[in-house]
Parts: C-alpha cells; structure tokens; sequence
C-alpha cells in the first residue's frame, strides 16, 4: 500500500471505559511512524452511577485529560483525526450533553462505535502490528467490555463484543478491594458464562494462534514476566493464570498485592482482569497467548489510511447491504450519479459542507427496505440502517443515513426533521432534499439520461428549469415535482421549477 502524498500526519484517540488514548503517526510506506503517544487513566465505567448515569467528578476527569490531549493535536489537520468512544459511553443515560462538552473542546466530533466495530478496528490494529501467523484469535478486554475476534491477515472473519470488563468486574465482584476465594471463583464463572454464549461458533471455525492487546494481558505478562514465571517470553500459558490467581487470592485486599511488575493504578482491576482472562481460557480452550501491543487505535490509524487510499470498508459494508437485500444496483446507481451532481451545485452555491461520502451511501440504499417489505419500505430501511451491524460506521452515522433514508419519500414528520436539525444541522436538512430530488428524478426507472437542467440555490429556495417542453412531456414527474414542493417546504428549503 502506497501512502497519498497529501498526508502528513494521522491521528487517533480512543475514549475507553478504562483509559483514555491518543496517537500520533505519520504513515510511511504503508506502515505507521509514531511520532506522539499519550494514555491517561479516566475510568469511565467506575464513574457510571446506579441510574447509568456519568457522574460530574468522571466527567471533570475525562474533559481534563482531554484538554491536555487537545494541546497534541493542533498541527494535524481536521480530516486527519478521529476520535472514536467505546462501552461506557455507549451505554451512559447522560452521553449526549458530555459528548458536545468534549467536542466543543476537541473541535472535532467524536464517534460512539458499536461493540462489534470496535472489535473490527481492534483487529485492524493488531493485524498490521504483529507477524502473520495464519488464522489468529484477538481477544481485547477492555474497560466495560471483551471483544473477540477470529481473522485471517487483515480480514476479519468472525466480531463479537461480550457485556464484561475489568472495571464492571471490579465494581461486580471486588468493590470493597477484598479478595476472597469465593468472589475470584464468582467472576471467573460470570466470565464463562459471557464467553459460553459464543464459544461454540469460534470453536468450530478456529485459529492457529490466540492473541491478546491492550492493557489487562500487558499487565498480566509484565506481571509473570517480573516474577521470572515467563522469562524470556511474550506469551501466557494458560498454567500461568492458574498459577497467578492462587497468589492472587493470597492476599486480602487489592491494596496489599505487592507483586513486581505491576502499577500502583492497575493493582484494582487485577482481579478482576485476571478473572476475565481466566474465563475466556478455560472457555475457549486456549493454553497459550500471545501480546499484541496494536490495539484499537492503531487500527483507526491504518482505517483511516485505507479510506486516504480508497479502500474504505464502509462501502464493502454498501455492498454488502445492497446484495443482501436484493436493491436494484442499477436504480441505486442512477440515483447517486444524479446525487453527486446535486450536491456539486449546493456546494457551489450555497458554501455548505456536506458528508458527501454518507450522502452518496443514502442514495445507495435508498431501496433497502424493500427486501423486507413494499409497503412504507422507506420506513423498513431506516430501520435497518439504524440498527444493523454496519462495518465502518460509527453510530452517528447510522443515525444520519436512517434519518435520510426515512425521509427521502412521502411527507415528512415534524419529529423527522427536528432530529436530522439535531443530528447534522441545515447541511443534513439540505442533504435530505437533494436525496428526494434525485429519487424523484428516477421515479420512472428508466435508463435514458436526465435531461440538461439549470438548477440554483438561493436564499433557501432552489430553482430549477428544464428544457422547454420536457415536463409537458413526463407528466409523472410534473406531478411528483408539485407534490414535492409542498412535502419539501418542511425542511427549510422552497422548490420552484418551470
């Protein structure tokens, strides 16, 4: 892979349930060159009260650490970061206000990812980061989750993200920082249990080598590595944990673990870390794992130097969607084309910024909902791009196409436009105009081209004029056009055609 000449530097954070991560790299010849590392300990998931709630001390915490984050970031360009947050703030009542607090602070949005995209970009970063060794097992436990994932080189082949993580095992089973024997056996059950669910499938399909990144499996090898358990090694046995949690369990709360190798923050989670780690290798089989010191950042790192190169798996996951649901390609086709060309205008006209990518990826799957149903299909694919696991999106951006694709037909709900003004502002609202215009065009299917139309965009208002005669010609489209103009009215914007 050839790096684009554009790119100078990339940059990634991820806003974990344990830690907060940041890094800067510049790609070179396909690989990464860091230039810049940070890692802070927020521990979100321990801040998330009865109610699910982030309490305000965690919040404080969190923008802090961002703060200083911000400071690292300002020589690299806007479309050349991501910030992607994982379980605590999936699952928080109160994300939304935290998350504009920290995009105010950023100046760049963030991206709440689905367990399962998490696990895909996870994989990611530990595939480009370790040896080929055939088909691997990658296993991340995190904060608040434990994601699985069995791949081949860069492919996954099988995502899952269970519901447990050292901080939520923490808070589980060790929240008064004792030990006892009947809590460790407690956790490591509850962790079979998890894994149980989806043990059986990655059996079946299984691996040639079992991997584990990020901090709890670093911890744990530093550990067997300081007491000369693992010397000259980076990898655990599976001995090596039974071994580990009989010293473990020898003391009676967290704060007298005095093993060597290991940091005063990480002496509370090592149970609990400890125990998942336990669960899943009792579970699943597994005698020997390897470290991988590639986790989820370095695989938003190298994804998004896949979409500088145009191997963006978003649109793999189009395709994929598309063929699943039997949408007429050659439809879809036509509608993007004239898509691309609506949107060339409005920006020239109007000075907004558009996602073009996602709006493009509207007009794509504009039609999926009908391998569910005809009837109020555009209200099935809203559903459908909601709710499915869509490789490469983040959840907001499933948002902004449901949104998009439930409104590009039909009249259009007060409630409908209020959350496209919430989710994406007036360029979503404008975008969802230009995806009605351009299905409307090819409301008859057919394949001869569109006529050569003047179109402008003034002051909220969009004018288009065809050639003389061409709508005496194509009454359908006459009557969808006057239709449209009192359908469209609702989204800011005033159609006038002649």
């Amino acid at each position: 892979m050839q790096e684009p000449e554009t790119i100078d530097l990339l940059a990634a954070m991820d806003l974990g349930s344990n830690s907060f991560h940041m890094v800067v790299a510049r790609p070179e010849h396909g690989a990464m060159q860091v230039i810049d590392r940070l890692s802070e300990k927020v521990q979100l998931a321990a801040g998330l009260d009865e109610r699910g709630r982030l309490d305000e001390p965690t919040q404080e915490r969190a923008l802090a650490c961002l703060g200083r984050f911000a400071q690292h970031i300002r020589g690299v360009q806007p479309g050349s970061l991501r910030v992607v947050a994982t379980n605590a703030l999936r699952v928080a009542r109160n994300a939304g206000p935290f998350l504009k607090k920290a995009e105010r602070l950023l100046g760049r949005p963030i991206e709440v990812i689905s367990g399962r995209e998490e696990a895909r970009l996870i994989y990611l970063g530990v595939s480009h980061t370790q040896v080929n060794r055939g088909r691997q097992l990658v296993v991340d436990i995190g904060g608040g989750s434990t994601e699985f994932i069995i791949g081949e080189s860069h492919e996954p082949l099988l995502l899952e993200s269970l519901h447990m993580g050292c901080v939520s095992f923490q808070r589980r089973f060790f929240a008064d920082g004792s030990l006892q024997r009947s809590a460790l056996k407690q956790a490591v059950l509850a962790a079979r249990q998890q894994v149980n669910l989806i043990a059986q499938e990655y059996r079946e399909l299984g691996w040639d080598v079992a991997i584990g990144s990020s901090g709890t499996i670093k911890a744990i090898l530093g550990v067997l590595q300081a007491l000369g358990w693992a010397e000259g090694r980076e990898f655990i046995k599976h001995e090596d944990l039974d071994q580990l949690m009989d010293l473990v369990a020898s003391f009676r709360h967290a704060d007298e673990i005095n093993l060597p190798g290991i940091k005063d923050d990480r002496r509370p989670l090592l149970a609990a870390g400890l125990s998942i780690a336990q669960g899943f290798f009792q579970e699943l089989g597994i005698e020997t794992m390897y470290y991988s010191d590639g986790a989820l950042r370095e695989g938003v790192l190298y994804d998004m130097m896949g979409r500088f190169n145009h191997e963006d798996v978003r649109q793999r996951t189009v395709v994929a969607m598309q063929r699943r649901y039997r949408v007429d390609v050659e439809q879809a086709a036509r509608v993007r084309n004239t898509m691309r060309t609506l949107i060339l205008a409005a920006q020239a006209d109007t000075g907004f910024v558009f996602d073009e990518a996602l709006l493009l990826q509207a007009a794509e799957l504009h039609e999926v909902g009908l391998g569910v149903s005809h009837s109020g299909f555009h209200k099935h694919g809203a559903y459908l791009l909601q709710y499915s696991d869509m490789s490469g999106f983040s959840r907001l951006e499933q948002e902004r196409l449901a949104l998009l694709v439930g409104a590009h037909r039909r009249k259009i709900r007060d409630e409908q436009v209020q959350a496209m003004r919430e989710a994406g502002g007036p360029s979503l609202l404008l975008g969802c105009f230009l995806l009605r215009l351009a299905v409307l065009m090819h409301h008859s299917r057919q394949r001869d081209p569109l006529p050569r139309w003047l179109l402008l965009f003034r002051e909220n208002t969009v004018h288009l004029e065809f050639p003389k005669g061409w709508l005496d010609r194509n009454p359908l489209t006459l009557m969808d056009l006057q239709q449209e103009q009192e359908y469209t009215s609702a989204l800011d914007w005033t159609l006038f055609f002649r």
